[in-house]
């Protein structure tokens, strides 16, 4: 699903009281607040969804895949996401329906 995809989903689902463009800047506006908080160090919990948060790896030596050699990877931080139990849930019920709603049909 692309941005577009979600903001026309967002729009159905509100209703007619709210334009695209306005839905659009709303996503924006979440993915916005998202990358910031994440920028900051700070996580986000969505009860139900899942946990947003910024995870420290440290530094490393790995190994050049191609010629053999070691690298020294630094340290970073990087975002992760956690799948809360009910999403991860419905994700797996969800597995194998198709588009029509029909179980077995993917």
């Amino acid at each position: 699903m692309t941005k577009a995809e979600l903001v026309e989903q967002v729009a159905a689902a509100v209703g007619p009281s709210v334009t695209k463009r306005e839905c659009g800047l709303m996503v924006d506006a979440f993915l916005n607040a998202l990358k910031e908080a994440l920028a900051r160090g700070d996580g986000i919990e969505l009860r139900g969804f899942g946990t947003f948060k910024v995870r420290h790896r440290k530094a490393r030596t790995g190994r050049n895949p191609r010629t053999g050699e070691t690298v020294e990877v630094p340290a970073r931080d990087l975002p992760v996401f956690k799948p809360s139990r009910h999403l991860r849930s419905r994700v797996e019920r969800g597995h194998g329906v198709s588009v029509t709603g029909t179980p077995g049909e993917a």
